[in-house]
């Protein structure tokens, strides 16, 4: 029997994935400081380069560019050398050569003479150059966003050109589009409370009010008269109907931060919430609400030993935003630090200390260094440590930038390599953590007791403890009102800097403050 001739061309096979999930990723130097702050941010890509043919890096040659931007400019710095590295990149490793008698250059914390050779796990997790002594880039291997900017005004407010802040505004735009209940999640310190502002100021609901509430600091047996209000003689005392946060945000939304903190007798009752979007105030009857909820949280809500309701936890993710840790995204480092620099330095009036093209070198000299140390720190709290870092830098300096002593301490202690895997603390003893361990944790965290305990692994409990009998800590309680009613007033009444001089948590000045009586 004869086989018919099928003359059809077999078509090509599609392959396909989740987008950004296998997409390819390209070595990026990217400019962190520049004397022309202006320029921090601006990228290029390293080629693959077949055999040993160069690829050369210097004052003229590559241009460098912005994201979304069509203009490209070389670095142009006249100290550095037109001929100053050579790069050979073969899609595996990176070889850095230095021409003889070229302008200097770190890569890492080591001077390079010769060459260097990364591999790619250094190129994903970033290695920091210093160029000269005035531009400092990152170099990494990383997914390359080439989208435009999100123009509104809360999306903007998320800082960074990464493709990992360009996904997160893809995925905040997305949510805002839609009406559905969003779980935002991520470790302390990057962002959550931005992110949940951002989701309701570019929705429909952006003209009604957002509630803010934090779960963790609601008791146990409060929580219900809290979220959900009570009636007139619900309890003893309770004289007239009290509204709950659900009210306050009636149709708007309602930010529910530290939800993996909410009590397991309130959970049921917040699942009903929002199955039904109806509530029962303490002693009133059950009522329609109009309210969208955005949780947030950096524990861990499903597993072994976790007593989060998993029908809670699905209700809440109806959308899941995961926002990545800083050291996934250091080439943001440049862009978010001058950023809280000059935040910091307008609201203390210490804008002259900022660089600008018109800098003298030693002070350019200065500020590249103090980038190169934030370039190469692996930033345990953040977006939140480095803005307090960069806060503590603004308020101990004068006609330079001042590291000061806690901080490079902290930068001392972080002698590893930055990670490029996810990692989460254990939970330590207290007994074993030395006083260089404890004040770097002190001084990363602003004195939050929250935050220390996160960072160091161990009990909030055992925090307290230690400052109660360290000769060096005092809880803002504890310090008689003359005096700080005395370092206050020497501080101008600048609460954060007198925070820093009693090494105390700002937002517990603030409040202990608050409760002090007015003078006549």
């Amino acid at each position: 029997m004869q086989i018919p001739t099928d003359t059809d061309l077999t078509l090509d096979s599609i392959i396909a994935s989740a987008p950004c999930s296998y997409a390819a990723q390209e070595l990026v130097l990217t400019i962190l400081f520049h004397p022309d702050t202006t320029r921090i941010g601006q990228r290029v890509e390293v080629p693959k380069l077949v055999g040993n043919a160069p690829w050369v890096l210097g004052r003229r040659v590559p241009a460098f560019q912005a994201p979304g931007d069509d203009r490209s400019i070389a670095l142009e710095d006249g100290h550095i050398s037109r001929r100053a590295l050579q790069l050979t990149y073969n899609g595996k490793a990176l070889t850095i050569r230095r021409f003889d008698s070229s302008s200097r250059c770190r890569v890492g914390s080591s001077e390079l003479y010769d060459r260097v050779e990364l591999n790619a796990e250094q190129l994903q997790a970033g290695v920091p150059m210093l160029l000269g002594h005035s531009i400092v880039l990152m170099l990494r291997l990383a997914l390359i966003e080439s989208s435009a900017l999100q123009k509104h005004d809360e999306v903007e407010r998320l800082r960074g050109k990464s493709a990992a802040m360009g996904r997160v505004r893809e995925q905040i735009s997305s949510a805002a589009q839609s009406d559905l209940d969003v779980l935002v999640r991520g470790e302390t310190g990057t962002g959550k409370e931005l992110v949940a502002a951002a989701i309701h100021g570019c929705s429909q609901r952006a003209r009604a009010p957002i509630v803010s509430v934090n779960m963790a600091a609601i008791p146990s047996a409060l929580a219900a008269a809290a979220l959900f209000g009570s009636a007139r003689g619900a309890f003893t005392g309770a004289d007239k109907a009290t509204p709950g946060y659900f009210d306050q945000a009636q149709g708007g939304s309602l930010f529910l931060d530290e939800i993996g903190d909410t009590s397991v007798d309130v959970q049921p009752q917040l699942l009903r919430a929002l199955q039904q979007r109806e509530i029962q105030s303490v002693g009133g009857p059950t009522r329609r609400v109009d309210v969208r909820v955005i949780a947030a949280t950096d524990a861990v809500l499903e597993g072994e030993g976790c007593d989060f309701k998993a029908a809670l936890r699905y209700r809440l993710g109806a959308i899941e935003i995961l926002l990545p840790p800083l050291r996934k995204h250091p080439e943001d480092i440049g862009e978010l630090l001058l950023f809280y620099l000059h935040k910091s330095a307008d609201e203390t009036g210490r804008t002259r200390l900022l660089p600008d093209e018109q800098s003298p070198a030693p002070l350019v000299a200065a500020w590249a260094v103090l980038f190169l140390s934030f370039a190469s720190y692996s930033w345990p709290g953040n977006v939140r440590q480095l803005a307090n870092f960069a806060q503590q830098i603004i308020l101990a300096s004068e006609s330079s930038p001042v590291l000061t002593e806690p901080l490079r301490s902290a930068f001392d202690a972080d002698s590893r390599p930055v990670s490029p895997a996810l990692s989460h603390s254990t939970r330590r003893r207290m007994q074993d953590i030395d006083d260089a361990a404890f004040d770097q944790a002190m001084s990363a965290n602003g004195g939050q007791v929250k935050r220390v305990a996160a960072h160091l692994g161990v009990s909030r409990a055992s925090v307290y403890r230690r400052i109660e009998i360290s000769a060096d800590y005092r809880l803002v309680g504890d310090i008689p009102e003359h005096e700080l009613r005395s370092i206050v007033a020497a501080h101008g009444g600048d609460a954060n800097a007198a925070a820093v001089f009693l090494r105390v948590s700002v937002s517990s000045l603030r409040s202990r403050l608050r409760k002090l009586p007015v003078d006549v």
